[in-house]
């Protein structure tokens, strides 16, 4: 069993969504000791945006001068490690109504086409099924169903699509919302209760 750890936010221990995505592997640890993790750390190891020559390489195999390129190797192991994976459990801030852009990054790593989904006679077809997908998502304000700003949310319902789109239908979020309301008062209490359905999975 491989676990792929993907944390994105910036704010390293002050996080919050680090808080959630770290109970998260340690209950798959808990569950199975042999579970293999592989940690990625899109803040302090990001990867450059695509540009057209990464998009062109990706999905294929290593060459000399590929191999001399540190940028494409890495973009080669993020889709590497992510095919490779059975669960994938990703720490997710929202940054201005949206995801980072570090994790926008990694995304465009791994929705490849002939890679994670092809386009078929009937549309998109996903390639990457069978796989577990956990968001540990966290925001500050408040966009969920019914709440005035849920029309401003573009985090969870574009994961939700991303990962839809290349087959994933295994995908659980475990959100810590409202970290800001009132002052922040209600942080602790909010990521104790991610925490916790973290540690049920």
């Amino acid at each position: 069993m491989k676990l792929l750890h993907i944390d994105s936010s910036i704010l390293g221990d002050s996080s919050a969504s680090r808080q959630v995505s770290a109970a998260a592997v340690a209950q798959f640890r808990k569950k199975d000791p042999s579970v293999e993790v592989i940690s990625l750390d899109l803040a302090s190891d990001p990867l450059p945006h695509l540009d057209v020559e990464a998009l062109s390489w990706l999905g294929k195999e290593l060459t000399p001068d590929v191999s001399a390129r540190p940028e494409l190797v890495a973009s080669g192991k993020a889709l590497s490690d992510f095919k490779a994976a059975d669960i994938v459990v990703i720490g997710v801030p929202m940054y201005n109504l949206s995801i980072p852009s570090q994790l926008k990054s990694w995304i465009d790593r791994i929705m490849v086409a002939g890679q994670t989904f092809r386009y078929g006679p009937s549309g998109i077809e996903g390639l990457a099924k069978g796989k577990t997908v956990v968001l540990a998502v966290a925001r500050g304000g408040l966009y969920g169903e019914g709440s005035p700003a849920a029309s401003f949310e573009h985090q969870l319902s574009y994961l939700k699509s991303v990962f839809t789109m290349i087959g994933i239908t295994d995908i659980t979020v475990i959100e810590a919302e409202g970290l800001a309301t009132n002052g922040g008062a209600d942080r602790a209490r909010i990521l104790s209760d991610a925490e916790q359905k973290a540690s049920a999975l």
